[in-house]
């Protein structure tokens, strides 16, 4: 998922590569079959409304969708991802979703890591082996976290450098800096729709940044360890109208 904004919900398709931001190399999924649910932000309820063996899909080494066989005669309806070649999978069918601020998440899970017995499990999908990305359909409310590289000697903020975003529910998801209005991305890795509660940005030294402090959205300044910050970010409710939670990193 680039865009996370959506007239309908029959127009939410997963695409499985890293995306049109990320440098060359950068991972998709890896190799694997994989399953998929939409729930509210918690996870707790399953808007979903098919069995989850309907809810497959299967990604290739090069990190992108091939197909969706492994659900059979169930399987979702695919279309193709002009970013990565790959197949894109509708998440329809699923219900409305009781959030007041009109969030959907998305996990996608490997179908073998699947365990309804493991403390804290999201209707069977584990956070730690899950991704998550969030949407929203039909509401314009926009509340995000932007992660920005900042370097002398450039206007603006670097594109293709990675953050790593941790939901609320534990489960990650990686975001990639870029400049794409169409998907609210001004020179910044990305989280639309981020859900009410406090998620973490993790950012490491890369190819182009080495980092020397972080400010977070509060503005306090947190500086490297081991070449890594990791930034706690509050979100408030959606009610309260449109928010963007800046986290800033400062490079040489």
């Amino acid at each position: 998922m680039n865009l996370n904004i959506y007239p309908t919900k029959e127009a939410v398709y997963l695409n499985g590569g890293p995306g049109i931001n990320a440098p060359d190399g950068a991972a998709g999924l890896p190799a694997d079959t994989y399953s998929f649910q939409v729930t509210d932000p918690s996870g707790r309820t399953l808007l979903s409304s098919d069995p989850v063996n309907c809810r497959q899909f299967t990604v290739d080494a090069s990190g992108v969708i091939q197909d969706v066989l492994a659900s059979g005669a169930c399987a979702h309806a695919t279309g193709s991802d002009g970013e990565d070649g790959g197949a894109t999978v509708q998440l329809f069918p699923y219900a409305d979703t009781p959030n007041n601020g009109g969030v959907y998440k998305v996990w996608v899970s490997p179908t073998s890591l699947l365990d309804c017995t493991t403390p804290g499990n999201k209707n069977c999908f584990v956070p730690r082996f899950s991704k998550t990305d969030n949407f929203k359909v039909r509401d314009t409310r926009v509340v995000e976290i932007d992660t920005r590289f900042w370097k002398d000697g450039y206007a603006q903020p670097l594109d293709g450098l990675l953050a790593s975003w941790t939901d609320t529910n534990g489960a990650t998801n990686l975001k990639y800096s870029e400049y794409n209005p169409a998907v609210l991305a001004f020179h910044e890795a990305h989280v639309e729709a981020a859900e009410q509660g406090t998620h973490l940005i993790q950012v490491s030294n890369q190819a182009n940044c080495v980092i020397d402090r972080v400010v977070s959205p509060t503005g306090k300044t947190s500086l490297p360890t081991g070449g890594t910050v990791t930034v706690p970010v509050a979100v408030r409710n959606h009610s309260s109208g449109n928010a963007t939670y800046f986290v800033d990193v400062y490079c040489h």
